[in-house]
């Protein structure tokens, strides 16, 4: 069996000695991709994440404990519902260990919700709300690549200390927005700065105006998009053909991907500031994934939620080899009893929160003339240490943490 490189310390000190009754439940490990084939996150999660979780599968060797390993997806359309509806079935009826997921926090939390009934393992590569490891928080569940605390701790403070000091928000009217809104919120006003004030938007709008006239009269030196994906890439859009910032306000891009640049443009993303756990270009190890998914991929680079994909199904089979068995609860307790090198994002390591923690970085977007081709768009302007970048798990609220 071809060996990972992911647990290379792990390998180094014999932990790889198999238990003598290897036992997989049904003879085979099945992994469900639950994303947004269709909608507004397709471009940041979309095939890609399908194709990033069967690199890793091919990368571990294809089968496990001499059996097969499989793979379902589907598509949840960012709707609460169908994820919930999906997980169940898929979890229940269609044996599946393991889901990945799910798009818009409000439908990650549906499905964690069902992970936690059902006792069945779900690791979260694409939503942002902190609720994940805070209120909604289970033993089942893993919140994997990046969430709005580490997204408001790491763009909103480099904001704020760089002179913006009053915000207002436009923000997308679901769970994620909520979060990214509340958690930035905290960061501005502890680091000195103000909120004047806020605008709730649907999910998937096509027409900003009126959201972007209500900020731009508010006279806010930061406009903060609370939101992703398209809806991210429209209010910029929206907000260049207005002269927001040629009329002297700030954008500032609360969530941004690298697939979001691209559809930008460099003309129209340079300046840009933002946050992220993973980028194509940062060191060999990610340049060398990327390469091989975008030769698979029609030449798009992945983000860092497709990313994540890679890295979870990596974790997860490794985690299965190490014990001898899918039994959910002993593969949790040995994902949250290591440390190890993540190919693509680095020294990680689980907290008792279900928060995965990695260093995070501050990039910020290229001139058209500073880049030197395709896919060149970010500049690395600060690395923020995984302590630094994400919260502590006391404010989270967390009903898994004891109290002292």
């Amino acid at each position: 069996m071809k060996r990972s490189v992911f647990w290379t310390a792990v390998c180094l000190s014999a932990a790889w000695t198999l238990p003598a009754a290897a036992q997989l439940s049904d003879d085979t490990v099945k992994i469900g991709v639950a994303t947004d084939l269709s909608s507004l996150y397709a471009d940041i999660n979309g095939m890609g994440t399908v194709l990033a979780a069967q690199m890793a599968i091919d990368d571990f060797g294809g089968t496990i404990l001499g059996k097969k390993i499989e793979i379902v997806y589907g598509d949840i359309q960012n709707k609460p519902d169908v994820a919930a509806s999906l997980a169940g079935r898929w979890y229940s009826e269609e044996k599946v260990d393991m889901i990945m997921g799910a798009g818009a926090s409000s439908s990650s939390i549906a499905i964690e919700n069902v992970a936690g009934e059902k006792k069945k393992l779900f690791l979260a590569p694409d939503p942002g709300s902190s609720d994940i490891t805070g209120k909604f928080c289970n033993p089942y569940t893993v919140h994997w690549v990046y969430d709005t605390g580490a997204l408001a701790n790491v763009t909103g403070s480099a904001i704020v200390k760089d002179g913006g000091k009053d915000w207002y928000f436009i923000v997308a009217d679901y769970a994620f927005g909520y979060a990214l809104q509340r958690d930035a919120s905290d960061v501005v006003t502890k680091a000195g700065g103000k909120i004047v004030g806020e605008v709730k938007h649907p999910i998937n709008t096509s027409d900003f105006s009126s959201f972007l006239l209500q900020a731009q009269a508010s006279k806010a030196q930061v406009i903060a998009l609370a939101n992703a994906g398209g809806d991210t890439v429209n209010t910029i859009k929206q907000a260049a053909e207005f002269g927001i910032v040629k009329g002297g306000q700030k954008l500032a891009a609360l969530l941004a991907f690298v697939s979001d640049v691209h559809s930008l443009g460099l003309e129209r993303a340079q300046g840009l500031r933002l946050t992220e756990a993973f980028y194509w270009d940062l060191n060999d190890k990610t340049r060398a994934f990327s390469k091989r998914f975008g030769e698979k991929y029609r030449g798009k680079m992945p983000t860092m939620s497709q990313a994540g994909y890679y890295s979870a199904t990596l974790a997860y089979l490794n985690a299965i080899k190490a014990v001898g068995t899918d039994n959910p609860e002993k593969v949790m307790a040995y994902l949250k009893s290591e440390k190890w090198d993540d190919p693509l994002f680095g020294k990680s390591y689980i907290r008792a929160d279900g928060r995965k923690m990695h260093d995070m970085y501050l990039f910020e977007v290229k001139t058209p003339a500073e880049s030197k081709g395709p896919w060149d768009y970010y500049k690395l302007i600060a690395t923020v240490p995984a302590e630094q970048a994400f919260r502590p798990m006391d404010p989270g609220a967390c009903k898994m943490i004891a109290k002292n």
